[in-house]
C-alpha cells in the first residue's frame, strides 16, 4: 500500500490553483475555437422534432447526464441514453425525429462507435462532441464540436478533468443558446421546476396565498374604533381594511394606528375609524408574484399588504403566509 504523501499548505494551494487555471484555460480555448459548426449543431437541435438523446460512457456519460438534464429543464426535450444499455434494446427509444448528442473525449469509445451504424440506419442526425475531429465518432457525425484540451488537470495527464470541464461548458453554451432561441422565459422555467424553491418563487402569485372573502378583515369608514378592533380580533391579521360606501379601499387600521391615536388622547369610544386610520395604504396587485410581495414588504418594512384586483380590495397577505408557502 502506498504511503500518503505529505504536502504543505502552500503546496496544496499551488496545486489547486494550477488545476483551476488549466481548466479555465481549457474553456477559454474552446470558446476561441467556436465557429460555424457550433451554429450548425444549434440549428439541428433547434429544428429537432423529437428529443435530443445524449449519450456517453464513463466520465463523458456523467457529463452527458447533466447536459440532458440542463437541456430538458431549459426548453429542449432531452434524455440520457446509456450506450451499453442501448446495445441491448434501449436503442429503440431513438427515432428519426431525434438528434443524438454523443460525447467521447477520444471519439473512439467502443460502446458509442458500435451504435453508429444502427443510428445512421434510423436516419437520426448525430452531433458529436469529442477531442479528436478525425476520430471514428468525429468523422461519422453530421456535426462535430471540437472540445479538445491541451492537457488534463491531473498531474499524470490521465484522469478526465479539463476535458470533462470543457465538454460540460460547451454543452451548457448549447443549452443556453437554445433557450434564447426558443424564447424560453421565467414562466416556462417555472413550469419545468414546479418542485422546490425555484418553482415556488416563480409560480406562486399573491392571489394564491392571500386572505380573502370572509377571512379578510374589512370595516366601513363610518365604523367605530371599537368595531374595528373587534374585526381585527376576529380575523387575526393584525389590521383591518377600511372601505367607503362604494366598497373602495380608503385606508387601513393597524395596532400602530391604535397606539398613535392613544398618544393623541383620541376618545376611542366615540371616534370613527376614518379619523384614526392610515389613508393611502400600501398595496400590491393580486397577479404579482408572491416573491415580489416579499421584496415590497422588506423595502417598506411592513409585514402585511392589502391586495387589489383590478383596483378593488381583494385580500391581504402577510409575511407569515409567504413563509408558510415557502416563498421566502
Amino acid at each position: 500500500m502506498k504511503s500518503i504523501r505529505t504536502q504543505t499548505e502552500d503546496g496544496l494551494l499551488a496545486l489547486a490553483r494550477e488545476v483551476l487555471t488549466i481548466e479555465a484555460d481549457a474553456i477559454r480555448a474552446v470558446a476561441d475555437r467556436l465557429d460555424a459548426t457550433f451554429a450548425a449543431a444549434h440549428a439541428l437541435m433547434l429544428a429537432c422534432r423529437g428529443r435530443v438523446v445524449v449519450a456517453g460512457i464513463g466520465k463523458s456519460g456523467h457529463i452527458g447526464r447533466k447536459l440532458a438534464a440542463t437541456l430538458a429543464s431549459t426548453g429542449t426535450p432531452s434524455f440520457f441514453m446509456h450506450p451499453a444499455e442501448a446495445a441491448h434494446g434501449d436503442l429503440g427509444m431513438i427515432t428519426a425525429d431525434d438528434v443524438v448528442l454523443a460525447l467521447s473525449n477520444s471519439g473512439e469509445s467502443d460502446e458509442l462507435v458500435s451504435l453508429l451504424p444502427a443510428i445512421k440506419r434510423k436516419g437520426t442526425k448525430i452531433v458529436a462532441m469529442t477531442g479528436n475531429p478525425q476520430s471514428t465518432l468525429g468523422r461519422a457525425a453530421d456535426v462535430h464540436l471540437d472540445a479538445r484540451v491541451a492537457k488534463e488537470a491531473c498531474p499524470l495527464n490521465l484522469a478526465p478533468t479539463a476535458s470533462t470541464t470543457a465538454a460540460l461548458a460547451l454543452g451548457d453554451a448549447l443549452a443556453v443558446c437554445l433557450l434564447e432561441s426558443r424564447g424560453f422565459g421565467r414562466d416556462d422555467f417555472a413550469l419545468s421546476h414546479p418542485g422546490g424553491s425555484l418553482g415556488r418563487k416563480l409560480l406562486v402569485h399573491v392571489r394564491d396565498v392571500m386572505h380573502h372573502g370572509d377571512a379578510l378583515p374589512v370595516v366601513a369608514e363610518s365604523a367605530s374604533v371599537k368595531d374595528a378592533l373587534f374585526e381585527i380580533t376576529r380575523k387575526g391579521l393584525g389590521l383591518t381594511a377600511v372601505v367607503d360606501a362604494a366598497g373602495q379601499l380608503t385606508g387601513v387600521f393597524t395596532d400602530g394606528d391604535l397606539r398613535r391615536a392613544m398618544d393623541r388622547d383620541v376618545d376611542l369610544k366615540t371616534a370613527a375609524i376614518g379619523a384614526v386610520m392610515t389613508r393611502n395604504p400600501k398595496t400590491i396587485d393580486a397577479d404579482r408574484l408572491a416573491v415580489e410581495a416579499v421584496q415590497q414588504m422588506e423595502a417598506l418594512k411592513v409585514y402585511v399588504l392589502l391586495v387589489l384586483d383590478q383596483g378593488r380590495l381583494a385580500g391581504a397577505i402577510r409575511m407569515h403566509d409567504l413563509l408558510q408557502a415557502g416563498v421566502v
